[in-house]
């Protein structure tokens, strides 16, 4: 499994959990978050244990948005 400057990455009892971890910008995406978003779901879409994948934001904010 790749190493994710801007996500946690889990898997438990069948659920992928995907943590934007960018709480200091209130995990706005940009490029590079996209693209680890992008390799974490090839990475759930091949593991047969995955069912579920589950979107989380640490700290107050799910997402702000897109850093502009």
């Amino acid at each position: 499994m790749p190493d994710y400057e801007h996500l946690l990455y889990d898997v438990q009892d069948h659920v992928a959990t995907i943590t934007f971890n960018r709480p200091d910008k209130r995990n706005a995406l940009n490029t590079k978050l996209l693209g680890e978003l992008d390799a974490a779901l090839d990475v759930a879409e091949i593991d047969d244990d995955v069912r579920v994948v589950m979107f989380r934001g640490a700290g107050a904010a799910f997402s702000a948005g897109y850093d502009l």
